[in-house]
């Protein structure tokens, strides 16, 4: 299965607008949740080859589930919702429902800046294993710290 190429701006564009239109309604800890997570996505966008900032929008994005659902849960007015109440109520849970899409495709975005998962998975997708060097190849250096003098940095510097 191979996913659409989805523009990271696309994504924050989207999210961005449901979830002023989710603020509505639902203010306070759901804003102050879903603003900082659009927050760190901002930051992957300014960053193209970050791990830590797609990594991190990534997981804020999967919270974020968590704490929509939650927050729509507990929250939502039972009685006496206006129209513009259900349009609000309406686009959170928009934005609830494209966010697991959103993660797949920010999933592969992660994969295309190098980053792994630290646990073992099967997901769809190519994999590409060729830009790796060997434990036992003749490049590696016996001493990371090793500068070109040979001796260990590390230690000379006083840490």
């Amino acid at each position: 299965m191979e996913l659409p190429v989805v523009n990271l701006k696309v994504i924050l564009l989207v999210h961005w607008l449901l979830t002023t239109w989710g603020c509505i309604v639902f203010s306070g800890p759901y804003a102050w949740a879903n603003f900082t997570i659009l927050a760190l996505g901002v930051w992957a966008v300014a960053q193209r080859d970050s791990l830590d900032a797609i990594g991190m929008f990534l997981g804020g994005l999967l919270a974020t589930i968590f704490l929509d659902i939650v927050h729509i849960s507990i929250f939502y007015p039972r009685s006496s919702l206006s129209d513009t109440g259900r349009f609000s109520a309406g686009m959170a849970i928009l934005s609830l429902l494209l966010k697991p899409f959103s993660c797949c495709l920010v999933y592969h975005m992660h994969r295309e800046r190098g980053g792994v998962l630290p646990f073992h998975t099967d997901f769809p997708g190519p994999q590409e294993h060729s830009a790796y060097q060997t434990i036992d190849s003749p490049e590696a250096p016996a001493d990371p710290f090793a500068g070109p003098e040979g001796r260990n940095q590390a230690t000379s510097r006083g840490y």
